[in-house]
């Protein structure tokens, strides 16, 4: 088993861990809807980059089923 030679200093151990931040997500504006979303992803209206890619499908509403 591995066992350091010798301590690891704060300075050293933050040094390390500087490129463990998480960074804030970046969002884009729809051109045609103006719909925030995460860059190079789909709306939750299914446009990407001002045309519409995913049409929803009809969901049933629960008075059709009985």
């Amino acid at each position: 088993m591995a066992v350091q030679k010798s301590r690891v200093t704060r300075s050293r151990r933050g040094m390390r861990r500087s490129h463990d931040k998480i960074s804030p997500l970046v969002v884009s504006e729809d051109p045609v809807t103006g719909e925030s979303h995460r860059r190079h992803h789909v709306t939750e209206s299914g446009m990407y980059r001002g045309r519409q890619v995913i049409t929803k499908a009809a969901v049933p509403d629960e008075a059709d089923q009985e």
